[in-house]
């Protein structure tokens, strides 16, 4: 198997930009014209509607630009503060069961977040990455309150995947009040920086380079991209 492509972006990426992108790549993948590619990045401010995103939870519809994503998955956000991992894999080289590739990809999202001693968790019936936080008062019923601060969304065609995970860097959380993020209203969002942790983009980048390995075999260290 050929090592994947890693490219970063510098600067804010617009989301119809990406989208175009990620189609050309998958379709060269899938033609064998190009090898797989795991590109990381932030987009300006906007939401993002997946295939099972309910009207009733985009509650600011004026705030940001909405786009319909084709991914799986309900109502997200990104903008900055927040790293973008859009992962362009072969399927039909590694293993061809989607499920499993949802939980390959958190866990290498549980994996990177462990290397800044973060310990986050999945959650059944709730795709992504959780943290608890005791620091917060607990839910109605005396469960603990926990945040998201890891999303994932993810579009197969043909066996090969696009689309594909966030994470929550420093973005401004205030930005998920116009939404109800993947439509859970019981818990909120939070970013490695609320947690308290200076983590930086290029340290995290470092991170999901060393663990992209350990969850999906070989891969090359990122370089920089325009």
């Amino acid at each position: 198997m050929n090592k994947p492509e890693w490219r970063i972006s510098d600067g804010p990426v617009p989301y119809q930009e990406a989208l175009a992108v990620m189609e050309q790549r998958v379709a060269d993948i899938r033609a064998g014209r190009e090898r797989e590619l795991v590109w990381l990045l932030e987009h300006p401010p906007l939401y993002t509607a997946g295939t099972s995103a309910k009207p009733q939870d985009l509650l600011q519809p004026m705030r940001f630009a909405v786009h319909v994503a084709g991914r799986g998955g309900q109502y997200t956000y990104h903008g900055p503060g927040q790293r973008v991992v859009y992962a362009m894999l072969d399927l039909r080289a590694r293993r061809q069961d989607v499920r499993r590739f949802v939980s390959d990809l958190e866990d290498w999202t549980i994996r990177t977040l462990a290397r800044f001693s973060v310990t986050a968790e999945r959650r059944a019936g709730r795709v992504g990455v959780w943290v608890v936080r005791p620091d917060k008062p607990t839910l109605p019923d005396g469960t603990p309150r926990e945040d998201k601060v890891a999303a994932i969304g993810v579009r197969i065609r043909h066996w090969v995947s696009f689309h594909g995970l966030s994470i929550n860097v420093e973005p401004d959380l205030s930005h998920y009040a116009g939404i109800v993020p993947c439509g859970i209203a019981e818990h909120g969002v939070t970013s490695l920086v609320d947690l308290g942790l200076p983590v930086t983009m290029a340290d995290l980048d470092t991170a999901l380079a060393e663990t992209f390995d350990e969850v999906f075999g070989e891969g090359v260290r990122p370089s920089q991209a325009a």
